[in-house]
Parts: structure tokens; C-alpha cells; sequence
């Protein structure tokens, strides 16, 4: 038995100050454990927390604010790229938002991350792609604030682009896809994990897009899990002053 602790004991100073720490209580093995940034401004951090929320996967978390001073060092051990999110299960590490969501749909194959229509599937990872690596004019103009108050922000060329092609992405999936249900493939799926950060930008600066899409912004802010972030996000001490755009003077409600 001294042995099989050893692992334990390493995890726990390997990991340090983020309490990663096996479930000594159960005599059980770790717990997944997802490390992210400022509920209020993180929209990578969004996107694993919610759908594992979603789909009832059981979590622990650990909140690192963006600027504070050893937030490099505190995820040095997690991720190679020192960013948020970064899952761990056990000695596995994940980081990026997108490969998280890979991961826990391949460990949870009940939570159906994916839709189980081999056409959806692929369109589904197509438009998660698409989130991934694009709408940065998007990103720049409208970062995620979810205390701000819901006022509306002009648009340049690019972004106004840039909305209109998530307009006709959403518009595409429900259409194709969505079966009548409320999400863009019917049931939640990674896809919608992907984009709730825009469905928080689109709220928070009061973006129009057309009734369906309309639709399904209201559709993920009825969710208890939206709520639940809405709500610690708010709660958050922490105000990033270049993330505060077009309202300088925010102050906690």
C-alpha cells in the first residue's frame, strides 16, 4: 500500500497550490479538475466548463485570474502553453479549449458531445473548427465582459463580416440539423460549448442577428449553467481595464 500512495503524494507537490488532489476521502482516483480564468472575461474558459456542466460531468475547478502575477508559473505544470483552460484527469493534461472538449467526448461517450449522425458529426466539428481559429475581429471588438452593462458597440467592416457568418452558421445548423430542438444540432453538443462565448458577446453589446438566431441565444441563456457562470462572474473582484471597452468606469453590481 506504501507504494501505490507514492503516486498520490507526487501528483499532490507536483500540483501544488492548485489542490489537485486525489480523493483521499473515497480512496478514489482523481477527480477531473479544470483550471480556467476570470469567469467574467475568459471565453476559452467558457467553452469546457459549460458543456461539462451541460452534460453533468462531475468537476472540480480552480479560478486563476488572467493578470495575476504567477499565473505562468501556476500553469507551467498543466500546460505547455501556460494558458486557460487546462484539464487534468489523473497524470493526463489537457489544455485547449477545443481538445478538452475532444477528450471528455471520447471519455463520456453517453454525454454525446458529438452528434451520433455521422453528416452532423463532421459538420458540427467543422463550424467548432471554424470558432476555433477564427472571428478575431470579433474577438477584438467585443471581448467577453459578462458584468458589462448590455450596451451596443459599432462594428467595423470585418466584425459586422464576421457576425453575419456566425448568423448563417447558426441559421445553416438549426436548419439542417437542429431536428426542432433548441440547440444547433437538436441536443447540446461541443458546438454549442464552442460558441456560448459568442452567444455571451452578442448578449453583453447587444448584437442583432436574425430570429433564429435569436432563438438560440435565448435557448443557452436559459440554461442553469448559464446562469450559474453569469452569476460567480459577476461576483468576480477582478476588473481587467483593457477588456472593458466602451466602459471604463464598470463597477461591481
Amino acid at each position: 500500500m506504501r507504494g501505490a500512495a507514492r503516486p498520490a503524494r507526487a501528483c499532490l507537490r507536483a500540483i501544488g497550490m492548485l489542490i489537485l488532489a486525489c480523493d483521499l476521502r473515497a480512496g478514489g482516483p482523481l477527480a477531473l479538475h479544470l483550471i480556467i480564468g476570470n469567469k467574467n472575461y475568459s471565453s476559452w474558459s467558457l467553452r469546457p466548463w459549460f458543456a461539462m456542466k451541460v452534460a453533468g460531468i462531475a468537476f472540480e475547478e480552480t479560478v486563476i485570474s488572467l493578470e495575476a502575477p504567477d499565473f505562468k508559473s501556476r500553469l507551467k505544470a498543466l500546460s505547455g502553453a501556460d494558458k486557460v483552460p487546462a484539464l487534468v484527469d489523473s497524470d493526463t493534461r489537457v489544455w485547449e479549449s477545443l481538445a478538452i472538449l475532444e477528450y471528455l467526448a471520447e471519455k463520456f461517450p453517453a454525454a454525446a458531445l458529438w452528434p451520433r449522425d455521422p453528416a452532423a458529426r463532421a459538420h458540427a466539428r467543422a463550424i467548432a473548427s471554424e470558432m476555433h481559429a477564427g472571428f478575431q475581429a470579433l474577438r477584438q471588438q467585443l471581448p467577453m465582459n459578462v458584468r458589462r452593462p448590455v450596451v451596443a458597440r459599432a462594428l467595423d467592416a470585418a466584425a459586422a463580416a464576421d457576425v453575419a457568418r456566425i448568423d448563417a452558421i447558426w441559421n445553416e445548423c438549426r436548419a439542417r440539423f437542429g431536428g426542432g430542438g433548441p440547440y444547433l444540432y437538436g441536443a447540446f453538443t461541443a458546438a454549442d460549448a464552442m460558441y456560448a462565448p459568442v452567444v455571451s458577446r452578442f448578449h453583453t453589446y447587444a448584437v442583432e442577428v436574425g430570429a433564429a438566431a435569436t432563438a438560440y441565444t435565448r435557448a443557452i441563456m436559459a440554461s442553469p449553467a448559464w446562469s450559474e457562470w453569469r452569476a460567480a462572474a459577476r461576483r468576480e473582484p477582478w476588473v481587467l481595464p483593457q477588456d472593458e471597452v466602451d466602459w471604463p468606469d464598470v463597477r461591481r453590481e
